[in-house]
């Protein structure tokens, strides 16, 4: 005896026709018999066939809710007297016409759309016999791209879960979570004539030692000596194109920010680019300084500030 349709499909009785259909598509894969390695495949493959042949036609499926067709599709003798089973549609019971109850069910039946199938295992029969062609399905990976290549421009290797690895080009100022599509190199597709898939890469920005991202700006923090803040002077910034110098004017406090403008990210579409901001430092020696400790001591008692105030 066929189970309930609603358990073989492993759907709820309250389910929507699009979430019929993705169980199908779901089980289907699965269970086909050329591809599946599952225990009793090609049983589960035609059970999954005729529950969907139910459930996924409008009338056969209200006409299964209210009793009076079985999970195989046939209708219940004691709401059909004087309607034999070999009888054609169209005697009585009128509110079967249009259902092909002597044809069998699942797929061997033909009452599964064959576009449907077509699509799930690539190649299948379509109408008149013909093979369709399908397009093979895409693979979609995620690669961490340094910095440096953002900004200019480049190309990174790309490691695919099929074992190939590719290059994939990356234009200057790429925002983060953008996608570059690589055609044709995905999966390969089913039928004569078929295109593989696409390869579709989704950019995510690399960890930078120095640097933060904030939208197209960047972040760094710029270590300074005790007599560079106080004193001023030229310091080197390192930026994504290389270091560059920048005046420190005297009695330069540290977390100030000084912002180095264009330094930052360029943009995808032409507009200016970010900044960096440097964030200032102050780094004291590493080793104790008599001398730098005596000169504290008194400005501690003949200077005294408070920055905190």
């Amino acid at each position: 005896m066929m189970r309930n349709p609603y358990e073989v499909l492993g759907v709820a009785k309250s389910a929507t026709p699009a979430e019929i259909k993705s169980a199908f598509r779901k089980l289907a894969k699965k269970y086909h018999p050329d591809q599946s390695n599952e225990p009793r495949a090609k049983e589960r493959f035609a059970e999954i066939g005729t529950a969907y042949e139910i459930l996924g036609e409008e009338k056969k499926r209200k006409a299964f809710d209210r009793g009076e067709i079985d999970a195989e599709g046939k209708p219940r003798a004691p709401q059909f007297e004087g309607f034999g089973f070999g009888s054609q549609p169209g005697g009585a019971g009128g509110d079967f016409r249009g259902f092909d109850f002597g044809r069998g069910a699942g797929f061997a039946s033909g009452g599964i759309d064959p576009d449907i199938l077509s699509e799930l295992f690539g190649g299948g029969r379509a109408r008149g016999g013909q093979t369709r062609a399908t397009k093979g399905e895409d693979i979609a990976v995620t690669v961490p791209v340094p910095l440096e290549i953002i900004a200019s421009g480049g190309s990174v290797r790309v490691a695919l879960p099929t074992g190939r690895t590719l290059d994939a080009t990356v234009p200057a100022g790429i925002e983060e979570g953008k996608s570059i599509r690589l055609r044709n190199q995905g999966h390969p597709g089913a039928g004569r004539g078929a295109q593989s898939g696409d390869v579709i890469v989704t950019i995510r920005y690399a960890p930078h030692p120095n640097f933060r991202v904030e939208g197209r700006d960047l972040r760094l923090e710029l270590p300074v000596t005790l007599y560079e803040a106080v004193l001023g002077g030229t310091v080197r910034v390192p930026t994504l194109g290389g270091a560059v110098e920048m005046s420190l004017a005297p009695g330069t406090s540290g977390g100030r920010a000084l912002r180095l403008r264009g330094k930052g990210l360029p943009s995808p579409n032409g507009a200016a680019a970010g900044d960096l901001l440097a964030m200032i430092r102050v780094v004291l020696p590493a080793a104790p300084d008599r001398e730098l400790e005596e000169l504290m001591r008194k400005w501690r008692e003949q200077k005294p500030y408070d920055p905190r105030q």
